[in-house]
């Protein structure tokens, strides 16, 4: 019993020791973590608690316990049927294919003349900056469910169709048109992220590799390029992740209604916003927010597991 007190107190000491010591870099390093404690780790701890909580932002939030999960895997039929497989098919098909398509046009880019870089960059980056602005002035006229809506234009030319589709009301196509709108402007820092990793690979290496034998850009791709950048596709990869997973509002943009027809584009973050600001549950919203939470904590540790070092473990 003696040992096991007298370690936590000797650890204790040695750690006050080496803050006095070093009491210069902890003040430099302090602005940070008070802004991280008030901005990350406060909402962070009070989404938890009231989590188990029954509040409606007018009374004192209630302890109730599991009953927000209760209700969630017993009672929110919309979430069990729609929202979730929804979320799973969104995420599964945008965040691997995104993810994918990240790092061939980063790779390609690397391949075409330096003067022409910086025009491909800008060409792809620049979706994901004004990406909600161009959904509701590109996107919603393309798939318009009139006659001057481009896409039913098109098709009415062309003789496809007969008469003009309600793409986005129709729920056999929502679904599928945010897939595509979302891997349009999917191209944000993840992709910044790679190209950056692919410039900095250290020259030296492709040159010994081509004295091993490695003489084609696919072979210097799978041999040089993809081990000397592993950082930069963990990165990319997490935050594929939790834009896949936090998406939601595309399909409320593109439809034009929350919830979306027969909630065929529901996803979590719509239906956490349904319940969190339409409905004023916000305790069961953010039961839904700590169980999202804890869905990309695991899918990031995984990411860490096969792209990460045990320094980044």
């Amino acid at each position: 019993m003696e040992r096991s007190v007298k370690r936590p107190r000797g650890k204790a000491r040695n750690t006050l020791r080496e803050m006095r010591a070093n009491y210069v870099a902890y003040l430099f390093i302090a602005p940070f973590m008070i802004c991280f404690a008030i901005f990350v780790l406060g909402p962070v701890v009070s989404a938890t608690l009231l989590a188990f909580t029954s509040y409606d932002s007018v009374q004192a939030p209630q302890f109730i316990g599991f009953g927000n999960f209760v209700k969630m895997l017993t009672q929110d039929v919309v979430l069990m049927k729609y929202v979730i497989p929804n979320t799973i098919v969104f995420a599964v098909v945008v965040g691997p294919i995104g993810y994918t398509l990240q790092f061939l046009l980063a790779w390609l880019i690397t391949q075409v003349p330096r003067h022409a870089k910086k025009g491909y960059i800008m060409a792809i980056y620049t979706p994901s900056i004004a990406g909600g602005v161009l959904i509701s002035v590109v996107w919603a006229v393309f798939f318009s469910s009139d006659r001057l809506g481009y896409l039913n234009d098109l098709l009415l030319n062309l003789g496809f169709i007969q008469t003009a589709q309600a793409w986005t009301q129709d729920k056999a196509y929502l679904l599928l048109i945010m897939i595509l709108v979302t891997l349009w402007g999917s191209m944000g820092v993840g992709f910044l992220s790679l190209f950056a990793g692919m410039q900095n690979v250290d020259r030296q290496l492709y040159e010994a590799g081509k004295i091993d034998g490695v003489n084609s850009s696919l072979k210097e791709l799978f041999y040089i390029t993809i081990p000397s950048m592993k950082p930069q596709m963990l990165f990319s990869a997490v935050m594929a992740i939790v834009g896949a997973l936090k998406a939601g509002s595309i399909g409320v943009q593109l439809s034009g209604k929350n919830p979306t027809p027969d909630y065929a584009g529901q996803l979590i973050q719509t239906h956490i916003e349904d319940y969190g600001f339409a409905r004023f549950e916000l305790g069961y919203a953010t039961a839904l927010s700590f169980a999202l939470m804890l869905a990309i904590f695991i899918l990031t540790r995984i990411c860490f597991r096969f792209l990460g070092t045990k320094e980044d473990e």
